[in-house]
């Protein structure tokens, strides 16, 4: 039997409960992972919470988690880029959340042996996310790029991923992650308040392209931080398209993307900072870790 987390209603995270299931089987194309790590993200919560049913119901029970790592035990016909008892990384939609996962084999990776469990768990989503962000925004050598919400998941992933590219980076966070920020190579400004002056002090140059991973406030001042809005998205704010005219996008995942990370992993080019895990069953307790916006890097669900 298979262990998968669920929820039956929209709610706070006390409606994640496990439940039992049958071993899941690979089809043609398929791998079948048992889990040792996977990802929590800010979506997972705004899922479960119900943020997006107006936009995206989902039908109940649902799942969660985009992002998971594990060993593949078993593959099924004609798939022949894994092997069983390979160690992999796995991107999926809506189940990451479980001891076992069955997922077409062109949305696994190799994990480098070097990476620990937790970090390769939680790699894949945010990580492609802000791969994704860069590329739509063309960033490269010479940009001034503006980061808010830099400190978060997909922030973390961002700065370093900028920083690789040759771009300055901006990056919006509270004032006790600003060393933080400074060790991933950004200058950090404080939200709040006057955020549009922050970031003309700390770029006199101008900002040339902005990622936003907050929404809100944040996303209001880069439009007239800006002047306009094609080179500015959003993760994360529904409502920019059509309040501000800003791009929502979504991530391009592909294994190509994934093993350009693990490629930037094994030359000490990217970093992975994991800031607290919890165990599979525990999901509730890791979504009020996540919850508040307040976690730096990333949490993790492990599997013994």
């Amino acid at each position: 039997m298979a262990t998968i987390i669920v929820f039956d209603n929209y709610g706070p995270p006390e409606v994640l409960h496990p439940i039992e299931v049958p071993d899941p089987e690979p089809g043609p194309g398929e791998v079948r992972i048992r889990v040792r790590a996977a990802g929590v993200q800010p979506f997972d919560c705004a899922t479960r919470r119900g943020d997006y049913a107006q936009y995206n119901p989902l039908p109940l029970p649902a799942r969660l988690g985009n992002e998971a790592a594990g060993v593949a035990d078993k593959v099924g016909p004609d798939v022949n880029a894994i092997t069983a008892g390979e160690e992999v990384i796995a991107f999926m939609t809506m189940m990451g959340y479980a001891d076992t996962v069955v997922v077409p084999a062109d949305q696994v990776g190799p994990k480098p042996a070097e990476m620990p469990w937790p970090e390769a768990g939680v790699l894949s989503a945010s990580g492609q996310t802000a791969s994704t962000a860069l590329d739509e925004l063309q960033v490269g050598a010479g940009d001034t790029l503006l980061i808010h919400a830099a400190a978060g998941g997909v922030g973390t992933f961002a700065v370093q991923l900028a920083r690789a590219r040759g771009a300055t980076v901006i990056g919006t966070a509270s004032v006790r992650n600003h060393d933080y920020l400074r060790s991933l190579g950004a200058i950090p400004v404080t939200y709040g308040p006057g955020l549009e002056e922050r970031v003309r002090d700390a770029a006199p140059g101008g900002v040339s392209a902005v990622l936003d991973a907050i929404g809100g406030e944040a996303l209001d001042a880069s439009v007239k931080l800006m002047n306009d809005t094609k080179r500015i998205v959003t993760i994360a704010d529904w409502t920019a398209p059509a309040r501000l005219g800003v791009r929502r996008i979504g991530t391009d995942r592909s294994v190509q993307r994934l093993n350009d990370l693990t490629g930037l992993y094994r030359k000490g080019q990217l970093t992975i900072p994991v800031t607290g895990t919890f165990p599979l069953a525990e999901a509730a307790a890791a979504h009020r870790a996540v919850e508040p916006g307040h976690v730096r890097g990333k949490v993790a669900l492990t599997v013994d």
